[in-house]
Order: structure tokens, then sequence, then C-alpha cells
């Protein structure tokens, strides 16, 4: 019977005990009866002198307990008593080894840190990032800084545009609106009107500017990493370049015997007509960049080279028809 020892003097001692009333029970001779007993098949009794010569080798402890009537009747309390107080006495919990605590030093180390540095030239499994420019969006210049560049990382396809529009109605409608005029819903509720994504200063952005932007934020804009996987964000910098092509492209961008349809039309077709005239700026909203000059902290100047939004009257104005 294996027993496992414990550091302590009196668990070592229950643990020897226990082993000498094992083999107590375990060493009486049986000898085969005439009548042997149903279930054992051998005679409960033992032959004359049995008990004197297992009691001979007893250790001291046992032999107050080994008589001729009761030894099995003992040997079994002593078992019982000896298992109960190793179980009550005797602890292998995980306090009594050697281990390292958080945040506390060690002198198992050398420089007797118990948190670890990270192992030079290592990365973490999912963090290899080969190809830098799909998870920044910049590249390294010939002088040394940052650039951002007009191209994706990989082909542009229905798939990636279809993403690119769904992500976008998701996070980029409500201050973009689902044109990309910086009209959402928020700004009629008080909020700052977001940038216009047709005007001429995002026109001339490159593609990897907007991946940028949704990574890191801008201005009052906050960073979408963490809702937006950068397959994501550049899907959603695809749309964009769509949206900002459909926004200016004419009947002659329309490939050959394609259907063209003035927007006004099918919005006067589906009982819609105000939905293609021109979106007005709510009395509710802030402008963005009110006339004051001082600086934001960790910022640009409080009034960035950035035009104002304006929205273009879909008629000529009284004086101006009256002049042609």
């Amino acid at each position: 019977m294996d027993v496992r020892l414990c550091s302590s003097n009196l668990c070592a001692r229950f643990a020897a005990a226990l082993r000498d009333a094992v083999a107590v029970c375990a060493c009486l001779p049986r000898v085969p009866s005439e009548k042997p007993d149903s279930t054992l098949g051998y005679s409960r009794s033992l032959p004359t002198g049995g008990i004197d010569r297992a009691i001979g080798w007893v250790p001291h402890p046992f032999r107050a307990l080994c008589g001729k009537g009761g030894i099995a009747k003992h040997s079994v309390a002593a078992v019982a008593f000896a298992t109960l107080l190793l179980v009550a006495g005797c602890r292998q919990d995980m306090q009594d080894q050697p281990r390292m605590f958080p945040q506390r030093g060690t002198d198992f180390f050398a420089d007797h840190r118990g948190a670890r540095p990270q192992v030079l030239n290592t990365i973490a499994r999912g963090q290899l990032h080969e190809d830098s420019y799909f998870y920044t969006g910049v590249v390294q210049g010939a002088n040394g800084y940052r650039e951002e560049q007009n191209l994706l990382p990989f082909p542009v396809t229905l798939e990636v545009l279809q993403r690119g529009e769904e992500r976008f109605n998701v996070y980029c409608t409500p201050c973009h609106s689902r044109v990309g005029n910086g009209l959402g819903e928020i700004v009629q509720r008080g909020y700052k009107p977001a940038a216009n994504l047709h005007d001429q200063v995002r026109m001339a952005q490159p593609l990897s500017h907007y991946f940028y932007v949704m990574t890191h934020g801008y201005g009052a804009m906050p960073d979408y990493s963490s809702q937006l996987t950068p397959e994501d964000r550049w899907a959603v910098a695809a749309y964009i370049r769509a949206l900002q092509l459909s926004e200016a492209a004419t009947p002659a961008d329309v490939p050959a015997g394609a259907h063209v349809q003035d927007l006004k039309d099918i919005a006067a077709a589906k009982g819609h007509p105000e939905y293609a005239q021109p979106w007005a700026l709510p009395a509710t909203a802030v402008q963005a960049y009110p006339h004051t000059k001082e600086g934001t902290p960790g910022m640009a100047p409080g009034n960035p080279a950035d035009p104002a939004i304006k929205i273009p009257a879909s008629k000529p104005s009284a004086p101006a028809a009256a002049a042609k």
C-alpha cells in the first residue's frame, strides 16, 4: 500500500503506524479448512500458535492491540483512526511549494526578477505582421519619414467593395452619412459635422490615408481599430474611393452600352424627390472649426487649413439667373 508521507514528523509517524497496521492484517496465516468458507475458500479459524507467531514480530505499539479474540477488530479500528488523523493533519497544498509571486522579486534568477522579459527576436503567435503596409498603411520614405500610398495591399473585387459598403454603413454613416457628405444623423443632434469625403482635400488624399485615420483616429474622430479588422479597414477605404468616383462620375465614365439614369429621376419615380435635393445643414449643428485661434493640446492650431462644409445649391440664385 502506497502511503504519501508528509513533511511534518506527526504525519510521518501516523503514516508508519498505518503501514504497520495493514501489515498485521495481511500477515496473519490462513490455512485451508476442511469446510472452507463459501466466499473466501479459507477457514475463519487459525491453527494453534498462529496468533502467537503473528504477534511475535508485530511492532511494539501494536502488540497491545493484538489478542486471540480481537485482533481483526482492533486492527480495523487502528487503521481507521490512523487514516482519520492523516486526512485531518496532512496537507499537500500548493502554498507549501516554492513558486513565483507576481510582481515580486525572486532569488531563482540572477537578476532577481520574478517577471521574466520577453525573449529577444521572438514574436507571439498570430502577430508576425510581415506585410507592414497591410497593418499600418504607411511605408518608409526615402527621407526616413512615413509615407501614405494610393494603393491597396490586395486586389479590389466586388466582394471587397460589398464588404466595405456594409462596414461603412454600420460604423461611418452616423457621422459621414451614407453618401459621405459629413451630414450624418448625429449632426442633427448637435454634434460637429464630420468631414465631407467629397471635398477637394479628401479627394486628394491617398487610399492608405483613410486606413491610417480609421486605425489611429483624427481630430474628433476616434479610432476604429477595435471594431474593424485590417481587412475591413482596407475594404472601407476602397468603398470610400468608390463613393468619391460615383459623385464625380460623368456619362463618359460609364461603360459603353450601360444604361445611365439620373438620381433625381430615380427619386421621383420612388415617390421621394427630396432625396435628390441638396442636404441642408441643421441649425443644431456645431461648426467644426470655430473662429477662435487657441491651440489644442498636443495638436495643431485650433483652425487647421481645412475648408468649412458648404452645401452647393441645386439651382442658381435669383441674382445670378437675372445676370444671365
